[in-house]
């Protein structure tokens, strides 16, 4: 198995099979992606001055098995507000496809000393990773590799076999690229994606409920290994689903996250 989620290939990245989606074989866990371009934002605009106060990600197609590249670029540059746009392209058969089309805005910090009004209280810190139960998720009992079930380490504070809203502390286990260890924004970036899988409210067996886009708005940045979600999900007939997370580090609430879903029988 190897020991990094990519591995660099030429100007691009190849996935490993720490990179394998759930839904799909021959496609991409959605996270994996969406850190790979976390850090290409990251290197890009690696501001001081600026806080990242939004991740956005649409998901054109399934992200396939195949060599990735990034390519980053400022749409509005200022001293208080950056905006960032970045594609990604699967190279098939010698030729770029365009698999996701990502944002980042990155926004003046907050002068020191200033909180809103009311602030206190709401939405409370979660109970710590260690608190919770190590299980290892995944949609199938075999011991094939998966971002999900191998890459991510996962401690449930609620039973994931019960549908509904979940609360889970993920950190990854191995480097997104061969000795680099992933900054707190790209483990968050990996881990958002999977509000809708851990707050499922129809049985895997029986329905998909995959998520078009990732929009992730942050209030601080993000610390540490650990991120934990507290995720819902939303259903209407004849109406979007969606789900929405409360993202946190092990010391509270750092934003939320919002997936739009497409649902549909197996």
């Amino acid at each position: 198995m190897s020991e990094s989620v990519f591995l660099p290939d030429g100007e691009g990245f190849a996935p490993t099979e720490l990179a394998r989606g759930p839904w799909d074989p021959q496609a991409l866990h959605g996270g994996a992606p969406a850190a790979l371009i976390a850090r290409a934002f990251e290197r890009y605009d690696p501001s001081a001055e600026l806080r990242f106060s939004r991740l956005s990600f649409e998901l054109l197609r399934p992200v396939p098995f195949a060599t990735l590249s990034v390519s980053v670029r400022t749409l509005r540059s200022g001293r208080r507000v950056r905006e960032l746009a970045a594609d990604l392209h699967a190279h098939l058969d010698g030729e770029p496809v365009l698999i996701c089309r990502a944002g980042a805005l990155l926004l003046q910090a907050v002068p020191e000393g200033l909180r809103a009004a009311g602030q206190e209280g709401q939405h409370e810190a979660m109970p710590g990773p260690d608190e919770g139960r190590a299980i290892r998720f995944a949609l199938s009992d075999d011991d094939s590799v998966s971002f999900a079930s191998t890459e991510m380490e996962m401690r449930f504070l609620d039973d994931p076999r019960t549908l509904g809203p979940g609360r889970v502390w993920m950190r990854m286990r191995h480097p997104l690229l061969p000795g680099e260890q992933p900054s707190p924004l790209q483990r968050l970036a990996a881990t958002a994606d999977f509000g809708n899988g851990i707050s499922a409210s129809l049985p895997f067996d029986g329905f998909l409920f995959i998520n078009a886009d990732l929009s992730v708005h942050l209030h601080r940045a993000p610390r540490g290994e650990w991120i934990g979600l507290d995720a819902r999900t939303l259903l209407e007939p004849d109406g979007a689903g969606l789900s929405e997370t409360v993202l946190h580090d092990v010391e509270g609430p750092v934003g939320r996250g919002f997936q739009a879903l497409v649902v549909g029988r197996r």
